[in-house]
């Protein structure tokens, strides 16, 4: 019984994850509007239309700076496309999801 249970939510996982992807590049496209290419993607200054595993590639190289006593977290922005993307998604990197102690 056990094992039928395992396979049932690795079904509904597998199931989850191209449907994530699906609305986070729909997320996108819709945010870019009309013309749903945008640069920084590939190197150099190609214009190409964002797909889901290449949106989620960029904000990998973020990195959290932990928060002190005197501010709170932060988030370091290495590339403009992370941040391009994060606004397109709608995303604050300045204030973090979690309430303030």
């Amino acid at each position: 019984m056990q094992d039928n249970k395992r396979v049932t939510v690795l079904v509904a996982v597998i199931c989850l994850a191209p449907f994530v992807f699906c609305l986070i590049e729909r997320q996108v496209l819709r945010a870019l509007g009309g013309g749903q290419k945008m640069p920084g993607l590939y190197p150099g200054t190609q214009m190409v239309r964002p797909t889901g595993p290449m949106i989620l590639c960029h904000p990998s190289g973020l990195r959290l700076r932990v928060g002190h006593a005197t501010g709170p977290p932060t988030i370091v922005i290495s590339r403009g496309v992370q941040l391009h993307l994060l606004d397109l998604l709608g995303l604050e990197p300045i204030r973090p999801r979690w309430p303030e102690t």
